[in-house]
């Protein structure tokens, strides 16, 4: 089933699970919507040259708030604090590209605590951007109207956090 539907060969699609042990469950993305008045803070990923909020792989021994304030230290060099969590999606209901793993993301509200921007081996720069001025997005980790969606989060903390 991968092999045809990533286009490749079935050896290819086996080293795809190779050393995954156990029962399979939906690998944990976070990422981390840090505003400035009508602008979120974006890094521009090395590997494709698109822009995205911070974020990543949950850590094992991590809890999510964790991971997420790991993970924009990591990737733009500010120190923020998960402050809500927005939405917690499956990434396959979404128009992301497809991808090999089933991905569970969750979209934290943050507050900026400190720090200064800095790039990093996964990124290349660090951007504040208006939410409805976006640059090309990385669409395999975040799509416009995910930020659009944080974004009205942030203006009213009271609505309820988004599922599917």
């Amino acid at each position: 089933m991968l092999a045809a539907e990533l286009d490749i060969s079935p050896a290819q699609a086996q080293h795809y699970w190779e050393g995954e042990e156990g029962y399979a469950t939906p690998k944990v993305d976070v990422r981390g919507g840090v505003f400035d008045g009508e602008r979120v803070l974006l890094v521009r990923e090395r590997s494709d040259g698109r822009w995205t909020l911070p974020g990543g792989w949950v850590d094992v021994n991590d809890s999510p708030s964790e991971a997420v304030a790991r993970e924009i230290r990591e990737e733009s060099g500010y120190e923020a604090r998960a402050v809500k969590l927005a939405a917690l999606v499956d990434k396959n209901r979404h128009p992301h590209p497809r991808g090999v793993h089933h991905i569970y993301k969750l979209f934290f509200v943050c507050e900026l605590t400190g720090g200064a921007p800095l790039v990093s081996h996964e990124t290349d720069a660090v951007a504040f951007f208006p939410v409805r001025e976006l640059p090309e997005l990385s669409t395999g980790r975040v799509l416009a109207p995910q930020i659009e969606r944080l974004y009205r989060h942030r203006l009213n903390p009271a609505l309820p956090t988004d599922f599917d």
